[in-house]
């Protein structure tokens, strides 16, 4: 049987699984191997999660210039402003 498309999760979804994952593991009742594979799960979970954050936030900072009116390029690192 074919694995089903795996469809983007929110950020909430994410949470919500990685808090799961870290009540499981703290209960200390999980066998070695699936602690291992609830481990490697969350670290893939925590990572999502940070990646969905940086982009939000560079969102943000975007929208803020923009609302500003500073002309720059979005995502551009801070140090490019130096020329004025």
């Amino acid at each position: 049987m074919a694995k089903a498309e795996k469809q983007p999760i929110s950020f909430e979804e994410a949470i919500e699984k990685l808090e799961s994952i870290v009540s499981k593991l703290e209960s200390g009742d999980v066998p070695l191997e699936a602690a291992i594979d609830l481990f490697q799960e969350g670290m893939q979970l925590s990572q999502l999660c940070g990646d969905k954050l940086e982009q939000v936030e560079r969102k943000i900072e975007v929208l803020i210039e923009t609302e500003k009116g500073i002309q720059k390029k979005p995502f551009a690192p801070a140090n490019e402003d130096r020329g004025e």
